[in-house]
């Protein structure tokens, strides 16, 4: 008798167990109805904007080269260097570049002549410093991520904010908060 109710507890155990699985994997992957955003989020905009005037003040010119990103236009660098002409200059497909929701901005050097750089060792403002450093310095400073940090695929242009979140849950449609700071 002992035994039966402690195999009915058991399976009962079980089949709880199972079910918060079950509904937790359901929570985990479902998918919100939110748009794909069409401009950079008002945090990275700031602090894009902030960027570009805290390296003004080192001396550093810098230009934005890329901010928000369409998945189209994503797709498109995709092929660069692979079916188009060019240099690879990304390994991420249309909808997994934090630059298609608006929490990616890619920039550059630009020098008094007018040119722009990618010149990591770089130092315009003869303090002793590769200004791309200083940049990045900055940048981090303000929250943003660098790509130059990353493990695989450097990035060195490329600084997010991803608000804690992945790509996969930005493709299911989680979106930061406008008013996040």
């Amino acid at each position: 008798m002992m035994k039966k109710a402690l195999k009915k507890i058991t399976l009962l155990l079980f089949i709880i167990i199972m079910a918060m699985l079950i509904f937790q994997f359901i929570v985990s992957n479902q998918v919100e109805d939110s748009p794909l955003p069409t401009k950079l989020h008002p945090t990275v905009a700031e602090a894009k904007d902030k960027l570009i005037s805290q390296t003004k003040a080192n001396g550093i010119t810098i230009i934005i080269t890329d901010g928000f990103r369409s998945i189209a236009e994503q797709d498109a660098l995709f092929e660069q260097g692979r079916t188009t002409d060019g240099n690879i200059v990304t390994n991420v497909r249309g909808g997994d570049s934090y630059h298609n929701y608006g929490l990616a901005i890619d920039f550059a050097l630009q020098l008094e002549d007018g040119s722009v750089i990618w010149d990591l060792e770089y130092d315009g403002n003869d303090n002793g410093k590769a200004d791309w450093m200083e940049v990045v310095e900055i940048a981090k400073k303000l929250g943003f991520t660098w790509g130059g940090d990353w493990d695989n695929f450097r990035d060195y242009p490329h600084l997010q904010m991803d608000f804690d979140l992945s790509i996969r849950a930005l493709k299911r449609g989680k979106r930061p908060d406008e008013n996040t700071n």
